[in-house]
Protein backbone atom coordinates (compact mmCIF):
# COMPACT_ATOMS: atom_id res chain seq x y z
CA UNK A 1 0.00 0.00 0.00
CA UNK A 2 1.37 3.47 -0.86
CA UNK A 3 2.26 6.10 1.73
CA UNK A 4 -0.57 8.25 0.38
CA UNK A 5 -3.21 5.62 1.19
CA UNK A 6 -1.74 4.86 4.62
CA UNK A 7 -1.24 8.49 5.54
CA UNK A 8 -4.63 10.09 6.07
CA UNK A 9 -4.63 13.69 7.24
CA UNK A 10 -5.40 12.50 10.74
CA UNK A 11 -2.43 10.14 10.78
CA UNK A 12 -0.19 12.93 9.49
CA UNK A 13 -1.30 15.21 12.31
CA UNK A 14 -0.69 12.49 14.89
CA UNK A 15 2.75 11.65 13.46
CA UNK A 16 3.63 15.35 13.48
CA UNK A 17 2.46 15.69 17.09
CA UNK A 18 4.43 12.62 18.23
CA UNK A 19 7.57 13.79 16.41
CA UNK A 20 7.37 17.40 17.64
CA UNK A 21 6.78 16.21 21.20
CA UNK A 22 9.60 13.67 21.16
CA UNK A 23 12.06 16.18 19.67
CA UNK A 24 11.16 18.58 22.46
CA UNK A 25 11.10 16.21 25.45
CA UNK A 26 13.16 13.12 24.49
CA UNK A 27 10.41 11.09 26.16
CA UNK A 28 8.21 8.47 24.42
CA UNK A 29 4.80 9.92 23.66
CA UNK A 30 1.47 8.35 24.66
CA UNK A 31 -2.02 8.89 23.25
CA UNK A 32 -3.22 10.80 26.33
CA UNK A 33 -0.30 13.22 26.01
CA UNK A 34 -1.21 13.88 22.36
CA UNK A 35 -4.87 14.39 23.25
CA UNK A 36 -4.02 16.78 26.07
CA UNK A 37 -1.34 18.89 24.36
CA UNK A 38 -2.33 19.08 20.72
CA UNK A 39 -6.09 19.61 20.59
CA UNK A 40 -6.67 17.32 17.61
CA UNK A 41 -10.37 17.01 18.33
CA UNK A 42 -10.30 13.23 18.71
CA UNK A 43 -10.34 10.93 21.75
CA UNK A 44 -7.26 9.25 23.28
CA UNK A 45 -8.71 5.89 22.18
CA UNK A 46 -8.85 7.00 18.54
CA UNK A 47 -5.35 8.44 18.78
CA UNK A 48 -4.15 5.15 20.29
CA UNK A 49 -5.63 3.16 17.38
CA UNK A 50 -4.06 5.51 14.82
CA UNK A 51 -0.69 5.29 16.57
CA UNK A 52 -0.93 1.49 16.45
CA UNK A 53 -1.51 1.70 12.68
CA UNK A 54 1.47 4.05 12.28
CA UNK A 55 3.60 1.60 14.24
CA UNK A 56 2.43 -1.34 12.16
CA UNK A 57 3.40 0.54 8.99
CA UNK A 58 6.86 1.42 10.33
CA UNK A 59 6.45 5.13 11.13
CA UNK A 60 6.47 4.79 14.92
CA UNK A 61 8.32 2.52 17.33
CA UNK A 62 7.60 1.46 20.90
CA UNK A 63 10.92 1.31 22.80
CA UNK A 64 9.37 -0.46 25.81
CA UNK A 65 6.17 -2.47 26.20
CA UNK A 66 4.64 -0.02 28.67
CA UNK A 67 6.00 3.15 27.05
CA UNK A 68 4.57 5.49 24.48
CA UNK A 69 5.81 5.70 20.91
CA UNK A 70 8.71 7.46 19.24
CA UNK A 71 9.30 8.15 15.53
CA UNK A 72 11.24 5.57 13.53
CA UNK A 73 13.77 6.61 10.89
CA UNK A 74 10.99 6.11 8.35
CA UNK A 75 8.75 8.36 10.44
CA UNK A 76 11.39 11.08 10.63
CA UNK A 77 11.90 10.88 6.87
CA UNK A 78 8.18 11.32 6.19
CA UNK A 79 8.07 14.14 8.74
CA UNK A 80 11.00 16.00 7.11
CA UNK A 81 9.83 15.50 3.53
CA UNK A 82 6.08 15.87 3.88
CA UNK A 83 4.78 17.54 7.03
CA UNK A 84 7.49 19.47 8.86
CA UNK A 85 6.82 23.14 9.50
CA UNK A 86 9.79 25.32 8.55
CA UNK A 87 11.26 27.43 11.37
CA UNK A 88 13.15 30.28 9.77
CA UNK A 89 15.78 32.20 11.72
CA UNK A 90 14.60 35.47 13.20
CA UNK A 91 15.72 38.74 11.55
CA UNK A 92 17.70 39.50 14.71
CA UNK A 93 19.56 36.18 14.51
CA UNK A 94 20.35 36.68 10.84
CA UNK A 95 21.64 40.21 11.40
CA UNK A 96 23.81 39.10 14.33
CA UNK A 97 25.30 36.16 12.43
CA UNK A 98 26.11 38.27 9.37
CA UNK A 99 27.73 40.95 11.52
CA UNK A 100 30.00 38.44 13.26
CA UNK A 101 31.00 36.71 10.02
CA UNK A 102 31.80 40.02 8.34
CA UNK A 103 34.37 40.70 11.08
CA UNK A 104 36.28 37.56 10.01
CA UNK A 105 36.10 37.89 6.23
CA UNK A 106 39.79 38.76 5.85
CA UNK A 107 41.07 35.35 6.92
CA UNK A 108 39.42 32.21 5.59
CA UNK A 109 40.62 29.81 8.28
CA UNK A 110 39.15 31.99 11.02
CA UNK A 111 35.96 32.48 9.01
CA UNK A 112 35.41 28.73 8.61
CA UNK A 113 36.17 27.91 12.24
CA UNK A 114 33.91 30.67 13.52
CA UNK A 115 31.08 29.65 11.18
CA UNK A 116 31.24 26.13 12.59
CA UNK A 117 31.27 27.52 16.14
CA UNK A 118 28.16 29.62 15.55
CA UNK A 119 26.31 26.61 14.14
CA UNK A 120 27.29 24.42 17.09
CA UNK A 121 26.41 27.07 19.68
CA UNK A 122 23.00 27.85 18.18
CA UNK A 123 21.88 24.22 17.93
CA UNK A 124 23.90 22.26 20.52
CA UNK A 125 24.79 19.79 17.78
CA UNK A 126 28.19 19.10 16.22
CA UNK A 127 28.99 21.41 13.31
CA UNK A 128 31.35 20.61 10.46
CA UNK A 129 32.61 22.51 7.44
CA UNK A 130 34.87 21.10 4.78
CA UNK A 131 36.97 22.85 2.14
CA UNK A 132 38.19 21.18 -1.05
CA UNK A 133 41.75 20.04 -1.58
CA UNK A 134 44.27 22.78 -2.18
CA UNK A 135 45.28 21.15 -5.48
CA UNK A 136 41.93 22.32 -6.87
CA UNK A 137 42.52 25.90 -5.76
CA UNK A 138 43.54 28.54 -8.29
CA UNK A 139 46.67 30.64 -7.78
CA UNK A 140 45.62 34.29 -7.49
CA UNK A 141 49.05 35.71 -6.85
CA UNK A 142 52.43 35.23 -5.23
CA UNK A 143 53.87 38.06 -3.23
CA UNK A 144 57.48 38.51 -2.07
CA UNK A 145 57.83 40.84 0.91
CA UNK A 146 61.25 41.90 2.22
CA UNK A 147 61.61 41.36 5.97
CA UNK A 148 65.18 42.63 6.19
CA UNK A 149 68.50 42.11 4.46
CA UNK A 150 68.65 38.42 5.28
CA UNK A 151 65.15 37.12 4.62
CA UNK A 152 61.85 37.62 2.80
CA UNK A 153 58.28 36.43 3.18
CA UNK A 154 56.69 34.45 0.34
CA UNK A 155 52.89 34.70 0.35
CA UNK A 156 50.83 32.37 -1.86
CA UNK A 157 47.21 33.49 -2.24
CA UNK A 158 44.71 30.99 -3.69
CA UNK A 159 41.06 31.18 -4.60
CA UNK A 160 38.75 31.51 -2.72
CA UNK A 161 41.00 33.05 -0.07
CA UNK A 162 43.45 30.45 1.26
CA UNK A 163 46.85 31.88 2.12
CA UNK A 164 50.11 29.95 2.57
CA UNK A 165 53.29 31.66 3.76
CA UNK A 166 56.97 30.84 4.07
CA UNK A 167 59.97 32.84 5.32
CA UNK A 168 62.91 32.52 2.89
CA UNK A 169 66.52 32.94 4.05
CA UNK A 170 68.55 35.11 1.65
CA UNK A 171 72.27 34.25 1.60
CA UNK A 172 73.05 37.61 -0.03
CA UNK A 173 71.21 40.94 0.24
CA UNK A 174 68.43 41.33 -2.34
CA UNK A 175 66.92 44.67 -3.32
CA UNK A 176 63.21 45.41 -3.25
CA UNK A 177 63.39 45.88 -7.02
CA UNK A 178 64.79 42.37 -7.52
CA UNK A 179 62.12 40.88 -5.27
CA UNK A 180 59.44 42.74 -7.22
CA UNK A 181 60.88 41.49 -10.52
CA UNK A 182 60.84 37.88 -9.36
CA UNK A 183 57.31 38.36 -8.06
CA UNK A 184 56.13 39.69 -11.41
CA UNK A 185 57.69 36.73 -13.21
CA UNK A 186 56.13 34.17 -10.86
CA UNK A 187 52.70 35.75 -11.24
CA UNK A 188 52.97 35.81 -15.04
CA UNK A 189 53.73 32.07 -15.07
CA UNK A 190 51.46 30.85 -12.31
CA UNK A 191 48.44 33.16 -12.01
CA UNK A 192 45.21 31.38 -12.96
CA UNK A 193 46.65 27.85 -12.69
CA UNK A 194 45.32 25.33 -10.20
CA UNK A 195 47.93 23.96 -7.82
CA UNK A 196 47.27 20.49 -9.19
CA UNK A 197 48.14 21.57 -12.74
CA UNK A 198 51.59 22.93 -11.82
CA UNK A 199 53.98 20.22 -13.02
CA UNK A 200 57.58 19.56 -12.08
CA UNK A 201 58.66 20.43 -15.62
CA UNK A 202 57.22 23.94 -15.25
CA UNK A 203 59.02 24.46 -11.94
CA UNK A 204 62.34 23.37 -13.50
CA UNK A 205 61.83 25.67 -16.46
CA UNK A 206 61.17 28.59 -14.15
CA UNK A 207 64.29 27.83 -12.14
CA UNK A 208 66.40 27.86 -15.32
CA UNK A 209 64.93 31.14 -16.47
CA UNK A 210 65.56 32.81 -13.13
CA UNK A 211 68.88 31.21 -12.31
CA UNK A 212 70.42 34.42 -10.99
CA UNK A 213 67.60 34.66 -8.46
CA UNK A 214 67.81 31.00 -7.46
CA UNK A 215 68.03 31.76 -3.74
CA UNK A 216 64.69 33.61 -3.84
CA UNK A 217 63.07 31.26 -6.30
CA UNK A 218 63.95 28.15 -4.33
CA UNK A 219 61.99 29.43 -1.36
CA UNK A 220 58.96 30.16 -3.52
CA UNK A 221 59.27 26.75 -5.18
CA UNK A 222 59.48 25.05 -1.79
CA UNK A 223 56.23 26.71 -0.79
CA UNK A 224 54.53 25.54 -3.98
CA UNK A 225 55.90 22.01 -3.67
CA UNK A 226 54.88 21.85 0.00
CA UNK A 227 51.36 22.88 -0.96
CA UNK A 228 51.30 20.31 -3.77
CA UNK A 229 52.87 17.36 -1.96
CA UNK A 230 51.49 17.73 1.57
CA UNK A 231 48.71 15.37 2.54
CA UNK A 232 46.05 17.99 1.97
CA UNK A 233 42.91 15.98 2.37
CA UNK A 234 39.83 18.08 2.39
CA UNK A 235 40.10 20.34 5.40
CA UNK A 236 37.39 19.61 7.94
CA UNK A 237 36.54 22.16 10.63
CA UNK A 238 34.69 20.71 13.62
CA UNK A 239 33.02 22.48 16.53
CA UNK A 240 30.77 21.22 19.31
CA UNK A 241 31.91 17.61 19.48
CA UNK A 242 31.08 17.44 23.19
CA UNK A 243 27.56 18.72 22.45
CA UNK A 244 26.57 15.19 21.49
CA UNK A 245 27.22 14.02 25.03
CA UNK A 246 24.54 16.42 26.29
CA UNK A 247 21.78 14.53 24.45
CA UNK A 248 20.07 11.64 26.26
CA UNK A 249 20.83 9.26 23.38
CA UNK A 250 24.57 9.54 24.10
CA UNK A 251 24.68 9.87 27.88
CA UNK A 252 26.03 6.30 28.05
CA UNK A 253 29.65 6.50 26.93
CA UNK A 254 29.46 3.15 25.13
CA UNK A 255 26.79 4.57 22.84
CA UNK A 256 28.75 7.76 22.30
CA UNK A 257 32.13 6.14 21.59
CA UNK A 258 31.50 5.02 17.98
CA UNK A 259 30.25 8.49 17.01
CA UNK A 260 33.16 10.22 18.76
CA UNK A 261 35.56 7.96 16.86
CA UNK A 262 33.93 9.00 13.58
CA UNK A 263 34.31 12.64 14.56
CA UNK A 264 38.00 12.18 15.40
CA UNK A 265 38.71 10.64 11.99
CA UNK A 266 36.86 13.24 9.93
CA UNK A 267 37.07 11.27 6.67
CA UNK A 268 33.80 9.40 7.16
CA UNK A 269 31.95 12.62 7.89
CA UNK A 270 33.46 14.19 4.81
CA UNK A 271 32.20 11.31 2.64
CA UNK A 272 28.72 11.57 4.15
CA UNK A 273 28.63 15.31 3.52
CA UNK A 274 29.80 14.91 -0.09
CA UNK A 275 26.92 12.51 -0.66
CA UNK A 276 24.52 15.20 0.56
CA UNK A 277 26.11 17.85 -1.67
CA UNK A 278 25.55 15.70 -4.74
CA UNK A 279 21.80 15.89 -4.09
CA UNK A 280 21.69 19.71 -4.06
CA UNK A 281 19.92 22.05 -1.63
CA UNK A 282 19.67 21.44 2.13
CA UNK A 283 19.29 17.72 2.79
CA UNK A 284 19.09 15.38 5.76
CA UNK A 285 20.50 11.86 6.06
CA UNK A 286 18.55 10.17 8.83
CA UNK A 287 19.65 7.27 11.05
CA UNK A 288 19.93 4.05 9.08
CA UNK A 289 20.19 5.99 5.83
CA UNK A 290 23.83 6.51 6.84
CA UNK A 291 25.99 3.80 5.27
CA UNK A 292 28.30 3.61 8.32
CA UNK A 293 27.06 1.47 11.20
CA UNK A 294 28.50 3.94 13.73
CA UNK A 295 26.23 6.68 12.36
CA UNK A 296 22.94 4.77 12.63
CA UNK A 297 21.91 6.67 15.76
CA UNK A 298 22.64 10.06 14.15
CA UNK A 299 21.32 12.36 11.48
CA UNK A 300 23.36 14.72 9.32
CA UNK A 301 21.89 17.88 7.81
CA UNK A 302 24.08 19.49 5.16
CA UNK A 303 24.33 21.85 2.20
CA UNK A 304 26.97 23.21 -0.16
CA UNK A 305 28.44 26.69 -0.32
CA UNK A 306 29.58 28.22 -3.60
CA UNK A 307 32.06 30.67 -5.06
CA UNK A 308 30.83 32.41 -8.22
CA UNK A 309 28.13 29.77 -8.58
CA UNK A 310 30.53 26.80 -8.35
CA UNK A 311 30.40 24.41 -5.38
CA UNK A 312 33.41 25.17 -3.18
CA UNK A 313 32.69 22.97 -0.15
CA UNK A 314 30.04 21.93 2.30
CA UNK A 315 28.77 22.43 5.84
CA UNK A 316 26.50 20.49 8.10
CA UNK A 317 25.16 19.60 11.54
CA UNK A 318 25.41 16.19 13.16
CA UNK A 319 23.02 15.26 15.94
CA UNK A 320 20.84 12.43 17.23
CA UNK A 321 17.99 11.26 14.99
CA UNK A 322 15.81 13.19 17.46
CA UNK A 323 17.23 16.46 16.18
CA UNK A 324 15.21 19.59 15.49
CA UNK A 325 15.29 19.19 11.71
CA UNK A 326 13.41 22.39 10.98
CA UNK A 327 15.83 24.53 12.99
CA UNK A 328 18.89 22.65 11.73
CA UNK A 329 17.89 22.89 8.06
CA UNK A 330 17.05 26.59 8.33
CA UNK A 331 20.41 27.36 9.96
CA UNK A 332 22.46 25.25 7.55
CA UNK A 333 20.76 26.87 4.57
CA UNK A 334 21.34 30.37 5.89
CA UNK A 335 24.99 29.74 6.79
CA UNK A 336 25.61 28.28 3.33
CA UNK A 337 24.19 31.47 1.79
CA UNK A 338 26.39 33.64 4.03
CA UNK A 339 29.57 31.71 3.23
CA UNK A 340 28.80 31.76 -0.50
CA UNK A 341 28.33 35.52 -0.44
CA UNK A 342 31.44 36.28 1.62
CA UNK A 343 33.75 33.89 -0.25
CA UNK A 344 32.59 35.16 -3.64
CA UNK A 345 33.34 38.73 -2.54
CA UNK A 346 36.76 37.65 -1.19
CA UNK A 347 37.56 35.91 -4.46
CA UNK A 348 36.57 38.98 -6.49
CA UNK A 349 39.10 41.25 -4.79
Amino acid sequence: MSNEKIMTERKKRILQAVTDDYISTAEPVGSRTIARRYNLGISPATIRNEMADLEENGYLEQPHASAGRIPSDKGYRFYVDMIMMTKDLSPREKTGIKRELEKRRREIEGLMQYTARIMADLTQYTALIFCPRLKNNIVKHLELIPLGEADALVVLVMSPGFVETRVVDLPTPVSKEDLAQVGRYLNERLKGLTLGSIKTSLLREMQRELKRYSNILEGAMELLVRSLEADYRERVYLEGTVNLLEHPEFKEIEKAKPVLNILSEGGTLFEALVDILNRGGVKAVIGRENPQEEMKRCSLVGASYEVHGRIAGGLGLLGPTRMDYSRAMALVGFMAECLSEILTEMDSR
